[in-house]
């Protein structure tokens, strides 16, 4: 009866567990988690970016304290504008 109850105990464990894993993936390529934000910070960050259609892209790139718009395409990559600092939030929504 205790070995019974000791195997039982062992595979719910190991389902909860799996089960974690899974949730984890999901949540990652979902979106919801993003381990790059653990990574160390370097001199270029990507601080947005927007699908025009077509493999074709604009992203807003921060390099060295400067903040540069990029415009890609499967061929090229294209800066468009030099960008201003970013905008500080005042946490007012309109």
């Amino acid at each position: 009866m205790n070995d019974v109850l000791m195997t039982l105990r062992t595979v719910v464990s190991l389902g909860a567990v799996l089960a974690l894993l899974g949730l984890f993936v999901w949540a990652l390529r979902r979106g919801s988690i993003r381990l790059s934000a653990l990574a160390p910070k370097g001199t270029i960050a990507i601080e947005t970016a927007t699908s025009l259609g077509d493999r074709r892209q604009l992203a807003i790139v921060a390099v060295e304290g400067r903040r540069v718009l990029i415009g890609m395409t499967p061929t090229a990559i294209s800066v468009i504008t030099e960008l201003g600092p970013k905008p500080e939030s005042t946490g007012a929504v309109r």
